[in-house]
């Protein structure tokens, strides 16, 4: 069985200039097809209005990549006008953001060259990409792969990484003994409650590095605001890709309550939200488990905390509201068993989990 897994790999800083070159072509092409775009929606009176597809864009610019001065081959090219089509399609809107090249700009774009699978190669710990030897650091040992389509990113310090799509083999394998059902409730205090009432409680990493931050800021010593950023963000996705493996190396089924962490993030709890990072933290236990042949599903966790996972009755015992908030454990007053607030509902969520398995749900 073969799934697609995607490889990062840091590009060595030597060759920043030359990809921020090609990076400028890159935000010149999208904005030349957001402009087509939008001058053919505009109103005429004897001509409609037309929703160009990525084919269409890629006739538009043909030959652009032969121009004098151009840095990126057409095989990019035609990726970005198909790049640009999908996302006016997502978004359904008429026009895109302008991506913007200035680096001195506040709105400054993050650089990005896509490519498609035929225009990239690799030999000898290098990858040649439109006819420039590319050094980096291959930790993953991409000769072991075939190469598919991806781009090239620049983060916020300037430094540039190869994302690239592989295919990777998936051999079913036998459960370890006393693989069970794993329910689980997000939080922001613990990021994780289990229902065999275990939990995780990482570091509340912005928390921790908040002062120094306020520090650097105040000092507008942007390097180094980034450089905390980018070790706040270094610290949870290590601790959050440690859990998941652990995670589903011990469980068959891992069920996940579908708490709205975008909407969470617009409210006065922001800050923890986002911190609490619940969508890296899904994100990451799904291709996990689909790459161990583990049962991944969310379910709807609506009245898990109010209902008693003993009885299943939602007595009047049970926190409700807001003002139900403070309440961490309670008693239920129709059978009377003590609950863990955040247990109780990892519990009934592994109890839904089971029954829409058992009714059949798609994608599990």
């Amino acid at each position: 069985m073969e799934a697609t897994r995607t490889l990062k790999l840091r590009i060595k800083d030597k060759h920043a200039k030359a990809m921020l070159a090609m990076a400028r072509d890159v935000n010149q092409v999208w904005n030349f097809c957001n402009e087509t775009q939008f001058r053919s929606l505009k109103r005429y009176c004897n001509r409609p209005k037309l929703w160009l597809s990525g084919f269409d864009l890629q006739k538009l610019t043909n030959g652009f990549s032969k121009c004098e001065g151009v840095s990126i081959g057409s095989a990019t090219q035609q990726q970005v006008c198909e790049e640009f089509a999908t996302r006016l399609k997502q978004f359904k809107r008429q026009c895109l953001n302008w991506r913007v090249s200035d680096c001195k700009s506040p709105r400054y774009s993050l650089g990005w060259v896509p490519f498609k699978a035929r225009a990239l190669t690799y030999k000898n710990g290098q990858v040649r990409f439109n006819g420039i030897n590319i050094g980096l650091w291959d930790s993953y040992g991409l000769s072991k792969y075939e190469l598919k389509a991806g781009s090239f990113n620049e983060d916020s310090r300037g430094r540039w990484y190869l994302n690239v799509a592989v295919k990777v083999q998936i051999e079913e394998k036998r459960m370890p003994d006393g693989a069970s059902v794993l329910g689980i409730d997000l939080g922001l205090k613990s990021l994780a409650t289990y229902c065999s009432g275990g939990k995780f409680e990482p570091k509340q990493w912005y928390r921790e590095s908040e002062a120094a931050l306020s520090i650097a800021q105040r000092a507008r010593k942007k390097r180094r605001v980034k450089a905390i950023h980018a070790k706040i963000a270094n610290q949870r996705k290590d601790a959050i890709h440690k859990e998941t493996s652990a995670l589903v190396k011990k469980h068959a089924a891992i069920f996940v309550g579908n708490v709205n962490a975008k909407a969470l993030a617009q409210t006065t709890m922001a800050k923890s939200v986002l911190d609490a990072a619940w969508t890296t933290f899904r994100t990451q236990l799904k291709y996990k488990a689909i790459r161990q042949c583990v049962v991944f599903a969310e379910v709807n966790e609506a009245f898990s905390t109010q209902t008693c996972s003993c009885c299943g009755a939602i007595p009047p015992s049970s926190p409700k509201g807001r003002a139900g908030l403070g309440i961490r454990q309670w008693t239920c007053s129709d059978c009377a068993a003590v609950h863990d607030r955040d247990t109780n509902a990892a519990r009934n969520i592994a109890r839904l989990g089971l029954q829409a398995l058992a009714e059949g749900i798609s994608g599990v």
